[in-house]
């Protein structure tokens, strides 16, 4: 067999145009014995890794390139040889997208020259027959490279199958010879197989929002752009072997690998004249004596010095540090956060301040976070404050720089609706009929629409055009449609990250990301730090402050008081609304059931009201053993230390892991490989791969078989969602801390709730009604007496607590800025009337009308109708010849007054609530005068029945490509 290396692969991360998997075109090749691949995508290295981890699991070997679309030369493929190679082509890259818009690369042949001393270069000449004018224009190129890359360059060429690849591989042959560049013979493959042609074409249309019948010559001639095996390569390049010869030396000479990519922590975090470790102890031990005052527990210095230890001989104290840093920083700024997920195990993030989530008190294990078991660097998952979150992003950038610290990327997949709807278009359905298609698929799946489903919504699935998009849209789901940024993962290195992979804008103002994602950064041992946003931390902050100013009681996440009875009886009642994660119908239903009485009990609340326990059929057979209704028992000893806690039904993906490993005889990878299943279960749908070596290894160690199919079916429910049990232990800290504070401060909670909108289950008019049911009085927004925000006013004599203001953000249409300037230009006295209020605030005729509406005008003597008389006047103020002038007050007009209904209908509709009367009051004595015994009549007018609608396909008579099928679906 003749040895080739298929140098220009293009995978389906070059997006919309690849028609194939990385791992699709790695199996192929290795099965038609080619002996690399270069996968060259364009302007974007975003797969790479993709193809990396192909050829470990294949053997197969890839190197990895770009191909550079330059907008003034011909485009050039480029292979790193080494390392340095591989920084310069990142750089490269960084350097195009960041001066460009997402997703585009805009470079000229001057940034290439700039760069690429330690690349192979290949110029591509353009795919035309190669006048005389393309000639000169490709030699002049050639000539140009050639004094700048010298032996490092060479001249693709390809058979396109056009009729005149003789002809064409004869001239390219002869710009060779003349400017001593040698030719490299490649296939410029789009597919690894010629059945994914039809794909390629549907992928061109919907790049260029064009369908099948009227892309013409978009479209590609042919399907030969797959990949061939060596002796067909060998037949077509008969007459120029050393084009073949050039592919494999251009193989040989780039020996880089994405193996050879170190990450190295940042420096900064560390003290001076300290290591990492030694900075990591000294923090740690102040940081215990900040939480636990100057006696700290000995039980607590045993666990930190464990982790101390354990953290030291992994060498991860650097991290720690990071995350430590960021945390710090943003303490400082006053803005709350809390440490998530794995972190929630370990004493020595607790001391840290990097979570409140004591340890001893979730008795959770470190090991589940750091473990000589598991190869790979710790992930801290921090929630800040959902508003302040931007300055804690623009802080990491500006201490690291752009070119050391991004945001990870996210790739954005087609799903089953999004392939049906873009197939559909492309193949020219009409647009009821691909609204009915998508219309029918439920939420995010990823399952293709079968025939029956077809069939449901009136179609004829044997039509020739629909069974076409519908192999499409199959072929189609889970291809990468674009890349966007991930919600807050940063990557920070020591040296440039431009070097490690190429940094792009966001589309986003002031956001840089690279372009890899969370998988890519795992599978190269890449750390991440995740900077996410809650809107609770939100909501908590401001209750802290508000406790401050008007109770006097200065509280942290961790300071306070823990296992309150009261706090607990509350939840019992399901007296929840607003609570964090225990507000919604679910939870509310569930609360009095479980009746949760201490912290743990609100860990198991928080993580079993979920798809993943209520599908492994988990949530009924551990209520029944906690009311005592069924007995508590256990299949083996081993398993009793497993699922002792959770009265022997496992409901943490922790305890699924540990089942597998004790009962089944994983092994701590396979254990790990599990939990990664679960964690993609709904992008990769692979978790039942593992359900015969489960399912037998139990049976296998003595467990009933039938108790091993019940365990894989509660492992498969955590993959479609299920929480680790440090997850739940961090949320349930929050739940705790949301309900100490609605429980003994309404009146805080609510005005903090308020301030923190839009967040949670519940709107406003939902928020005040539950603070006025637990007693606290709520009195309407005023110019005269709101700020922005909700605040307190002097308590209430009666009952203790302070009455709420709403504020004017509550005021629909009223911008943010003119109610801030309403409160800070207020005088000690009060705004006097509606153009004094307009004068000192500098408000426009329609703040002034919006404020009206609202009724806002209470404090100067003017209701809503009498307002809105008072600031029509002043309409004409906005005119420049009527500026800063006084006008003569108008004279009084009477009007007659708004009844109580035409209040509460302009209430919802600027403030979205009303405190004057509910709604149904209203309406509650005609409907009891209306007597039970009338039949009930629908307030809707009859749906018209509806009609068999036919399916046009819009064909042509002429540029159809051949493969689509010439149908009419009923």
């Amino acid at each position: 067999m003749t040895p080739y290396a298929e140098l220009q692969v293009t995978t389906n991360f070059s997006f919309l145009r690849g028609a194939s998997h990385a791992e699709e075109l790695a199996r192929v090749a290795l099965a038609l014995g080619i002996r690399a691949i270069g996968v060259t995508d364009r302007n974007s290295v975003a797969g790479v890794v993709r193809a990396h981890l192909a050829a470990r699991e294949t053997g197969l070997r890839v190197i990895v390139g770009c191909r550079l679309d330059l907008t003034d030369a011909p485009s050039v493929l480029v292979w790193p040889e080494d390392r340095r190679g591989w920084a310069e082509l990142c750089r490269l890259l960084t350097v195009g997208k960041r001066r460009a818009p997402k997703g585009e690369c805009h470079l000229v042949f001057d940034d290439v020259a700039g760069h690429l001393d330690r690349c192979q270069i290949a110029l591509v000449p353009p795919e035309t027959a190669l006048d005389d004018a393309d000639r000169q224009t490709t030699a002049a190129a050639l000539a140009r490279a050639k004094g700048r890359w010298g032996p490092r360059l060479s001249l693709v060429a390809s058979h396109l199958y056009r009729g005149d690849d003789a002809r064409r591989l004869h001239r390219l042959a002869d710009l060779a010879a003349r400017t001593g560049v040698p030719l490299l013979a490649t296939n410029d493959v789009h597919m690894h197989s010629p059945d994914r042609r039809a794909l390629a074409d549907v992928l061109t249309c919907i790049r260029a929002h064009r369908t099948v019948h009227t892309a013409g010559y978009l479209l590609a001639a042919n399907a030969e752009r797959h990949l061939k095996p060596p002796d067909e390569m060998a037949r077509l390049f008969r007459r120029h072997p050393d084009a073949l010869a050039r592919a494999a030396a251009v193989a040989d000479a780039c020996t880089f690998s994405l193996d050879e990519l170190t990450y190295e922590y940042p420096e900064e975090v560390t003290g001076e004249g300290e290591s990492a470790q030694e900075t990591l102890e000294r923090l740690t031990w102040e940081g215990a004596r900040d939480r636990y005052g100057a006696g700290v527990p000995e039980s607590i210095r045993t666990l930190l010095r464990h982790e101390l230890d354990l953290i030291g001989r992994l060498g991860y104290a650097p991290y720690f540090l990071t995350v430590e840093d960021v945390v710090r920083e943003a303490r400082s700024r006053g803005i709350l956060c809390q440490g998530r997920g794995s972190a929630a195990n370990s004493a020595v993030c607790y001391v840290l301040g990097i979570t409140a989530v004591d340890p001893a008190r979730a008795d959770l294990l470190f090991e589940r976070f750091v473990s000589d078991a598991r190869n790979e660097p710790p992930d801290i998952d921090v929630d800040f404050e959902h508003e302040r979150r931007e300055e804690v992003i623009q802080y990491i950038y500006a201490k690291y720089g752009r070119e050391r610290a991004g945001l990870t990327a996210t790739v954005i997949r087609y799903r089953a609706r999004g392939a049906i709807r873009e197939v559909g278009k492309a193949m020219g359905l009409t647009d009821d009929v691909v609204a009915r298609l998508s219309g029918s698929i439920w939420g995010w799946g990823t399952e293709a629409i079968d025939e029956t489903r077809a069939a449901e919504q009136g179609l004829d699935p044997q039509d020739p055009t629909l069974a076409r998009v519908l192999d499409l849209a199959r072929d189609l789901i889970g291809f990468p449609r674009h890349l966007s940024q991930h919600v807050g993962g940063f990557v920070i290195t020591r040296g440039r990250l431009d070097e490690l992979c190429p940094v792009l804008n966001a589309a986003m103002a002031d956001r840089t990301t690279i372009e890899w994602d969370k998988d890519d950064i795992d599978a190269l041992g890449i750390l991440k730090v995740d900077v996410l946003a809650l809107g609770m931390l939100t909501c908590v902050r401001k209750a802290f402050d508000l406790l401050a100013g008007h109770h006097g009681i200065d509280l942290t996440l961790a300071s306070v008081p823990a296992e309150d009875r009261a706090v607990y009886d509350m939840l019992c009642r399901a007296d929840s609304l607003g609570v964090f994660q225990v507000e919604s119908r679910a939870q509310m239903t569930m609360l009095p059931r479980l009746k949760p009485r201490n912290f743990y009990d609100l860990v198991i609340q928080v993580a079993i009201v979920r798809p993943g326990p209520i599908q492994g059929d988990m949530v009924h057979p551990y209520l029944r053993r906690r009311e005592g209704r069924e007995r508590v028992s256990f299949p083996s000893d081993a398993l009793a230390g497993v699922l002792g806690k959770t009265l022997g039904v496992p409901l943490f993906q922790e305890q699924a892991m540990r089942i597998a490993i004790v009962a089944a005889g994983f092994t701590p990878a396979d254990a790990d490989r599990l939990r990664r299943a679960m964690a993609t279960f709904r992008k990769s749908g692979i978790i039942h791969a593992f359900r015969d070596k489960l399912v037998e290894g139990m049976a296998r160690n003595g467990y009933d078989r039938g108790f091993a199919e019940r365990c894989f079916r509660q492992i498969e429910g955590f993959g479609t969602y299920g929480f680790p049990e440090s997850h739940a232990a961090s949320f349930a800290l929050l739940v705790y801390v949301s309900s100490w504070i609605k429980c003994h401060h309404p009146d805080v909670f609510a005005a903090a709730l308020l301030n923190s909108q839009p967040m949670g289950f519940y709107a406003p008019a939902q928020i005040v009604r539950d603070a006025v049911e637990h007693g606290v009085v709520v009195h309407p927004p005023d110019v005269n007496a709101s700020d922005w925000d909700c605040t307190l006013e002097a308590p209430d004599a009666g009952t203790g607590f302070h009455p709420v203001r709403l504020g004017l953000r509550q005021v629909k249409g009223l911008p943010e800025d003119a109610g801030r300037r309403i409160a800070a230009g207020r005088p000690p006295g009060g705004y006097r009337d509606p153009q004094d209020l307009r004068r000192r605030a500098g408000l426009t005729a329609r703040d002034l009308r919006t404020l009206a509406e609202a009724d806002a005008f209470r404090s100067m003597g003017l209701d809503r109708r009498q307002a809105l008389w008072a600031v029509t006047a002043l309409a004409d103020d906005d005119l420049p010849l009527f500026a800063g002038h006084d006008r003569a007050p108008e004279p009084v007009a009477p009007l007659p007054g708004m009844a109580l209904g035409e209040h509460v209908v302009e209430d919802y509709a600027r403030l979205r609530l009303s405190l004057k009367a509910h709604p149904m009051a209203l309406l509650r004595d005609a409907v009891a005068a209306a007597g039970e015994g009338a039949p009930e009549r629908s307030p809707f007018p009859p749906t018209p029945a509806r009609h068999p609608r036919h399916m046009p396909t819009g064909l042509l008579p002429g540029g159809t490509p051949a493969w689509a099928p010439q149908g009419r679906p009923v």
